[in-house]
């Protein structure tokens, strides 16, 4: 039974659904079975091989005992083992939560003790950082190790010989907890969005048929990893919700590596971040790359500079659809259009989604008026775990409050402007480092941009700029100065960074966004330092 509505419209699903019958079970009962579902390195694994490591993912996690709504922490690199213990922990009812592959061990540990995950699966290549987390466990019970077997720990193989490939799906509602996805502020601890059986089908209808009309023959390759929200739906839950195919690849996302796998692998549907699309160009640049079977590019993580979607175009003949979208709300809700982007902009809303922009006094904010940005849409989070306060404060009723800045034009695309917390004053107005950042990447030596806010011995704030250079060029004081008069020409001059530090790389989360509190921090740091000398 196929489930849905029209494009734009309401997504309507049984009260009893369990996302796994959809993104899975039905593939088999439709004929799809010999299809290939996961490409990974020399592995091809069909939907029917999918579907029987799932099942016996479910058994396996039943017959240790795993309970319906308790949680198994997924510590995996994007190999089909994921898909499986995902998959698998969901359709016996447990709940799954993915987690970073980039942490340490004490990050593994308060996750372990916020999750109250009985069951923890891991790959044996990130034990040396998740095993001294084990330490005093008050909930975990079992470990579960794939990879290369590991004295000491249950291996993925022997966990699943006995298991049947047999499974019927837990009696789930569309409204119960399926899985958590961890999220984070600029500050603070991280916080699980708790979503439902019911929030997948909606991003996969609304933006990945709606936006980029994915069908059963598209192949998709996401750089960004499965254990985040924008990585989860591009190379999982997008191509199994059409029965199309995903191209998964476990190591760090380099430019030349995931150039190198597009042209091998040959995907029609590419997603990166604004990061690796600058890098990528630059690798471009020494060596040339066939991706000509993509129809389409996006992008999320980050706002894409205009400069970067004008020499992409240029280089590939590919537009990129730039995107924002949130963990509360699983994906992308605002998007560009194929045929219709206009550089800079982040687009229109996404069908199925709502979108309203408020002024400080919680009024609508006109057009060309930049307000906060909040969004109403089927697959927002149920609440955050263990955080009342700021469920309350961020999930007002059917509307999610983003924390994004934003203007919208008489035509309804949308233009950022910056992280609430990132605006800043200078000369008494308003600036969004978006668009100092933007005036900067238009310099032919700059790959990346990030500006904040330098607290002066006065107490003012004016702009600093962090500047990432091209190969073959060398940050010095005449650069500086030649930087601070470009931007001068391109915006309005008061905006020109009064600073510029010129970095080997930016901090960055795994998503690929800009850690722009640790900007702020070496901001601090040279303040101090100027103050002392």
């Amino acid at each position: 039974m196929r489930h849905g509505a029209g494009l734009g419209g309401e997504v309507k699903l049984p009260d009893r659904y369990n996302l796994v019958d959809h993104f899975v079970d039905r593939h088999i009962r439709e004929g799809r079975g010999g299809k290939t579902a996961i490409i990974s390195g020399d592995r091809c694994v069909t939907y029917s091989e999918v579907s029987a490591q799932v099942n016996r993912v479910g058994n396996a996690l039943r017959e240790i005992g795993l309970e319906q709504e308790q949680r198994a922490l997924l510590v995996l690199p994007d190999v089909p083992e994921f898909a499986a213990a995902y998959l698998g922990t969901m359709k016996m009812g447990a709940v799954a939560v993915p987690t970073s592959t980039a942490l340490r061990a004490d990050d593994y540990a308060y996750f372990l003790e916020e999750s109250r995950a009985k069951v923890a699966i891991v790959h044996s290549a990130l034990l040396a950082g998740f095993g001294p987390a084990l330490s005093g466990q008050r909930y975990l019970k079992h470990i579960i190790v794939c990879g290369e077997p590991v004295e000491g720990y249950l291996h993925w193989n022997r966990f699943l010989k006995d298991a049947s490939p047999e499974l019927e799906a837990a009696p789930t509602r569309k409204d119960d907890t399926a899985f958590w996805l961890w999220t984070s502020g600029s500050t603070g601890r991280p916080k699980a969005a708790v979503h439902r059986h019911h929030d997948w089908f909606c991003c996969s209808e609304y933006y990945a048929r709606g936006v980029l009309d994915i069908r059963a023959d598209d192949v998709t390759f996401s750089s960004s990893k499965l254990f985040h929200a924008y990585g989860l739906g591009n190379g999982l839950m997008f191509p199994f919700h059409v029965g199309a195919t995903t191209v998964l690849y476990p190591g760090k996302p380099q430019p030349k590596t995931i150039l190198e796998i597009a042209q091998a692998s040959r995907p029609t549907l590419f997603f990166s971040v604004p990061t690796l699309y600058a890098s990528m160009l630059q690798e471009a640049e020494r060596t040339v790359y066939d991706l000509a079977s993509i129809r389409l590019a996006a992008s999320a993580a980050e706002p894409l500079p205009a400069e970067i979607f004008r020499r992409w175009k240029q280089r590939f003949g590919l537009e990129i659809l730039d995107g924002i979208g949130s963990t509360e709300v699983l994906h992308i809700y605002l998007s560009a259009r194929a045929g219709q982007v206009r550089p800079g902009s982040t687009g229109q809303a996404v069908p199925g989604y709502e979108l309203a922009l408020i002024d400080n006094a919680g009024q609508p904010a006109p057009p060309g008026v930049i307000g906060d940005l909040l969004v109403a849409g089927p697959s927002t989070a149920q609440c955050y775990w263990n955080r009342h306060a700021l469920t309350q404060d961020r999930m007002r009723g059917r509307w999610f409050f983003t924390g994004d800045k934003y203007r919208v034009d008489e035509d309804g695309y949308y233009w950022y402007a910056g992280r609430s917390d990132d605006m800043f004053r200078v000369s008494g107005q308003w600036l969004s480092p978006i668009e100092v950042e933007g005036a900067l990447i238009e310099h032919s030596c700059v790959l990346e941009a990030a500006v904040v806010a330098f607290e002066e011995e006065t107490g003012l704030h004016t702009p600093q700029a962090f500047v990432v250079l091209r190969e073959g060029y060398a940050g010095n004081t005449d650069l500086v100065k030649e930087l601070q008069d470009f931007v001068k020409q391109r915006i309005t001059p008061y905006k020109y960074p009064r600073r510029i530090e010129f970095l080997p790389e930016l901090p960055k989360t795994a998503a690929g966004k800009v850690l722009r509190y640790k900007l702020r921090e070496m901001s601090r740091t040279t303040l101090a330092q100027e103050s002392n000398s």
